[in-house]
């Protein structure tokens, strides 16, 4: 029991601490965010590399590893996103003629189709990388994310009580013209019901496992989906969820350039 409680408790601290990370970085002046972003660059790299090399250990260090590479290299898609570098297509909230239906889920899609690509192109990295190795937990950690993240997505555009505007920089703001505000949506009670049932599945192997490493591995995987489902219930329960984050939540003002006067 030590061991799920020491590895729930890591995985918590990563999930808060990547996030508030990002959003640190994101409130800070647009001419930052290259710098940011090639550190965050460098830094994947790394992830990657030692995300290969930790799938060949079966140990519990390997599956602490595989686990914060795989979040390391999650985290680098997230800012992609949120400074802007990949979006997608459509860099405009929907006109007052887009009335919903299809047109308004293709603009949508139009709005974040690069980064979605982006994230199927890394899962593939992440699967050639894990492929045959006796710890994947590297490649269920970034397999909960991305089913997390789109459905917490689907969700939005659907409309939920707390979209979560304030996460939304001031150069994505159109974003919120494909936000639905509304108590709950048809997709909500599935996307909880069938994320609970997959994360039971991995506290009973959790509970059932005799290996140290399995344990571990299957602790974490099983904590960052409860953090996920934790994060959907926040969207429909009038709870400002920012607050997680005063630390890491602000936003700088960007410096104005002022023409310089003739003389």
């Amino acid at each position: 029991m030590t061991e799920i409680g020491l590895s729930a408790l890591f995985a918590a601290l990563v999930w808060w601490f990547m996030t508030g990370a990002i959003l640190y970085l994101d409130g800070l002046p647009r001419a930052t965010f290259r710098w940011s972003f090639s550190a965050a660059s460098v830094l994947l790299i790394g992830a990657l590399y030692d995300l290969h090399a930790s799938a060949l250990d079966a140990s519990t260090g390997g599956a602490y590893t595989a686990f914060t590479c795989a979040v390391l290299a999650w985290g680098w898609l997230e800012m992609s996103f949120l400074m802007g570098f990949i979006t997608g297509p459509r860099k405009a909230a929907c006109g007052g003629d887009c009335r919903g239906g299809w047109a308004h889920f293709i603009h949508a899609t139009e709005a974040i189709l690069y980064n979605e690509l982006a994230t199927l192109a890394g899962g593939l990295v992440v699967l050639g990388l894990t492929w045959g190795a006796p710890n994947r937990v590297g490649l269920w950690t970034y397999l909960v994310l991305w089913a997390m993240r789109l459905s917490a997505k689907l969700n939005l555009f659907l409309g939920v009580l707390n979209t979560g505007e304030a996460f939304l920089p001031d150069h994505l703001k159109y974003l919120k013209s494909f936000f639905r505000n509304r108590r709950m949506n048809l997709l909500f009670p599935v996307s909880i019901a069938g994320s609970t049932i997959v994360a039971v599945q991995l506290a009973q192997r959790c509970l059932a496992a005799e290996d140290p490493a399995r344990v571990v591995g299957f602790s974490l995987v099983t904590s960052l989906l409860v953090l996920a489902i934790l994060e959907h219930w926040f969207m429909v329960l009038p709870i400002r969820v920012e607050r997680l984050w005063n630390w890491a939540f602000r936003r700088y003002p960007e410096p104005i350039v002022k023409p310089s006067s003739a003389v």
